[in-house]
């Protein structure tokens, strides 16, 4: 009887460490959670700003999960992040670990989480026409600027 539970445990002990193998081979093919939180945008927004809701519905479609905060002081937000005045638009983003100010388009986004550079964050001025979550199309390229973490402007990050 002392044989038969003392093989069943070391079945049972075999076992179980198979299933944590495999458990641990089928973790690693599962997104890293700096991943899934550079897959995140938080979008600071006015309550009546209509064009930030189609921005956040653009960076969802683009496989984004988005958190909307609405605020009554958007020059808070811009304050707060350093967002340098003249490069400033309707809404102010977080994705990863950097600022994203205004309809920037997917595309640059992207270059800035696989390059990652020493930059606090990423601007496209105003609210031009064409840009993602406006009307109208694109009647110009797109400057996108980079900025540092003080708000000094940093010259163009890409043009699109």
């Amino acid at each position: 009887m002392k044989w038969k539970l003392l093989i069943l445990s070391i079945a049972v002990i075999l076992g179980l460490g198979s299933l944590v193998v495999w458990n641990a081979s089928v973790s690693e093919d599962r997104p890293s959670d700096e991943n899934t939180a550079a897959n995140k945008v938080t979008v600071f927004k006015s309550p009546a700003c209509g064009c930030c809701e189609n921005y956040a519905t653009y960076l969802e479609r683009q496989g984004f999960t988005v958190e909307m905060v609405e605020t009554e002081d958007m020059n808070r937000i811009k304050e707060k992040y350093h967002v340098p005045p003249r490069l400033g638009s309707c809404h102010t983003s977080l994705v990863g670990n950097y600022i994203v100010e205004g309809h920037v388009p997917v595309e640059a986004i992207n270059k800035l989480l696989a390059e990652k550079p020493a930059i606090a964050g990423i601007a496209m001025p105003g609210m031009p026409s064409g840009s993602p979550g406006m009307p109208g199309g694109k009647e110009e390229p797109f400057v996108i600027y980079s900025f540092d973490e003080t708000g000094k402007t940093l010259g163009v990050f890409t043009q699109m």
